[in-house]
């Protein structure tokens, strides 16, 4: 079973200064865990909400590190330090704004402000860029509604081939 390299990069000024702990990174990695049977190797980053550093951390996650996978949490909302689409858009050679659309979607069922999201995702070379949200309740349910198509996504920028646990997702790869 091939092994697979996962980039977590939180974007907080406060938990990059350790004012609070970084619950939604861990979050991402715990829920990884649990969907995935592939052996993960974590590349963790936590970072300020910076444009120009979360841009450098995202090409180097993908272009040195040669993640597969890159989740960021953080950064998505309207404030004005909220950048992170923004630098994750400056990463990417294509858009897949349906990520950010379907999290968008699951968001709203539990709280009306999840419109105010700019979550989105994006390839890199090789690698899939997903911005998560920055609250540590809303990474499972918005892995749980987009995580069916990344292992096939995976697959179609020639990365290792995901083996998923059924008891915790279901993926969906066309036959």
């Amino acid at each position: 079973m091939e092994k697979i390299k996962i980039g977590i990069l939180t974007v907080s000024d406060r938990a990059s200064q350790g004012i609070y702990e970084d619950l939604s990174g861990q979050e991402i990695r715990k829920v990884i865990d649990q969907y995935t049977n592939n052996r993960c190797d974590f590349v963790y980053l936590i970072i300020p909400d910076e444009e120009a550093l979360i841009l450098e951390k995202l090409i180097n996650l993908s272009d040195v590190e040669h993640c597969s996978l890159i989740f960021t949490t953080g950064g998505t909302g309207p404030a004005f330090r909220d950048v992170t689409p923004e630098a994750t858009e400056k990463a990417c050679q294509k858009m897949l704004p349906g990520f950010g659309e379907l999290m968008r979607t699951e968001s709203l069922k539990q709280v009306p402000t999840a419109i105010l999201s700019r979550q989105t995702a994006g390839i890199r070379n090789q690698t899939l860029i997903v911005n998560l949200p920055g609250k540590p309740s809303a990474i499972e349910p918005c892995l749980k509604a987009i995580f069916p198509a990344i292992p096939y996504c995976v697959d179609l920028l020639e990365g290792p081939f995901m083996i998923c646990n059924p008891e915790t997702i279901q993926i969906f790869r066309p036959k």
